[in-house]
């Protein structure tokens, strides 16, 4: 689903976005094991298109999951082991998030080449 640039690579639009925006105190305390874990089970849905995700030194991140459309959204939220992991962010991760929910109208990139 993603290329080696870290890049998703979606279809034309149009296509949903679930941009999660966070910040994580300090200290693993397992999320590292919990995110690879979501993006794995992300991507055996059908729906799922791709994943992009950044977290700066000062526990700063973002992450976009692409999806074909609202209903794909709303199956993965309503996955028992997302929802566990969900819970987990609330209890230990996180210490704020925001969920913000897109539809992609129109994309246009660049790739420079050798």
């Amino acid at each position: 689903m993603s290329t080696t640039s870290g890049l998703a690579r979606t279809p034309a639009p149009p296509y949903c976005a679930v941009i999660f925006t966070s910040r994580r105190p300090e200290g693993d305390h397992g999320y590292g094991a919990m995110a690879r874990r979501m993006a794995e089970l992300g991507s055996r849905y059908d729906s799922f298109l791709g994943l992009e995700s950044m977290r700066g030194a000062d526990g700063m991140g973002v992450t976009v999951s692409y999806w074909r459309d609202e209903a794909a959204i709303l199956a993965w939220k309503r996955d028992t082991e997302h929802q566990q992991a969900q819970r987990g962010g609330r209890e230990t991760w996180y210490e704020t998030y925001e969920v913000r929910i897109a539809r992609v109208e129109r994309a246009y990139g660049f790739q420079r080449t050798a």
